[in-house]
């Protein structure tokens, strides 16, 4: 739900240069990278971006998505196609109806991205973090003083996007909105899998200190935006989405003066906010949709994957999980 977000409120800003970021978990000692593998593999289903679940009549194909554009997605929706064409309905986060409500609803009510009360954020943050975040935003072509006003959390979601390629149409050729497009024109109706407005649902779970601690966070991350970018890419593309999130925990205890105790809990929040509840949700709109003939759920990867992934959600209600091999 993030993708609508960012698009509407950066719409027409410029994009800029190639990432020339490196793989970071390809640089890990032997041993490190030994480590982080055993870690990721200790968790259900932790490799691989297509899967199929059948129980009794039930038919869903589920795949994992990169919500940004690679030219690597191509192979992805054509080999995705004759299974779209046989079947009953597309699931994803957000379908175009509900992008539209999303998009009114801003439209209409633009305090719910802004600090509406206490102290805006140049006052809120220290000097340093104002001074960085402003150079973070400017290297995006986004003026500060768009910024003073709005909620953390927002600011936190927008420099996701590194600055080295920052274009917020990218979504745009996302595996999502292509699998969307393919739907489209085949006429297969396309259902959300949650409440249009969930990212202000999630976005309100965090406090304003959680959201100053992650936006200071991600500013203390932003000279190595292009290297996460790139390293999250290749994850992706090796269908090792859950690496990704476990070498993420390892760069944030790298952080100054971060605990193993605030990292836990950290990650803890934004886990349980954007994918556990989530998945737990998702579970019953999505047999309910298999109740009626097969389908394909495509949502985020991180998704997929976990005690409370999607994948281990659906096997203990007793679905058969297999995996579809990469095209």
């Amino acid at each position: 739900m993030l993708r609508p977000l960012i698009a509407l409120l950066l719409l027409s800003l410029p994009a800029h240069a190639e990432c020339t970021g490196h793989n970071l978990i390809a640089a890990l000692p032997p041993a490190d990278l030994a480590a982080l593998r055993a870690a990721t593999d200790a968790q259900p289903f932790a490799r691989g971006n297509l899967w199929h679940a059948t129980k009794g009549t039930h038919d869903i194909t589920l795949i994992g998505t990169y919500h940004l554009d690679d030219p690597r997605h191509a192979a992805t929706v054509a080999a995705l196609t004759p299974t779209l064409a046989n079947a009953t309905a597309l699931l994803v986060e957000a379908g175009p109806s509900e992008e539209a409500q999303l998009t009114d609803l801003m439209a209409r009510e633009p305090q719910r991205m802004l600090i509406t009360s206490g102290p805006t954020l140049p006052e809120a943050l220290s000097e340093a973090d104002w001074q960085r975040l402003s150079a973070a935003l400017t290297a995006r072509g986004i003026p500060p003083f768009m910024a003073a006003k709005m909620k953390p959390v927002f600011l936190t979601a927008i420099l996701s996007l590194p600055a080295c390629n920052f274009d917020p149409t990218a979504a745009e050729n996302g595996l999502d909105k292509r699998l969307i497009a393919l739907a489209s024109a085949q006429n297969l109706p396309i259902q959300g899998l949650e409440p249009f407005d969930t990212i202000f649902t999630i976005f309100d779970q965090f406090t304003t200190a959680d959201q100053i601690t992650m936006l200071s966070q991600t500013l203390d991350g932003e000279g190595g935006s292009d290297d996460m970018a790139q390293t999250l890419s290749d994850a992706y593309f090796a269908g090792e989405a859950r690496l990704f999130w476990q070498f993420s925990y390892l760069q944030a205890l790298s952080l100054p003066g971060m605990t193993r105790a605030e990292a836990d809990r950290e990650f803890a929040l934004v886990e349980n906010a954007l994918m556990n509840a989530r998945n737990a949700k998702w579970i019953p709109v999505i047999e309910q949709a298999a109740a009626k003939g097969p389908i394909v759920a495509a949502f985020g990867a991180l998704h997929l994957s976990g005690d409370t992934g999607v994948l281990n959600l659906l096997q203990q209600d007793g679905y058969l999980i297999t995996q579809i091999p990469v095209p």
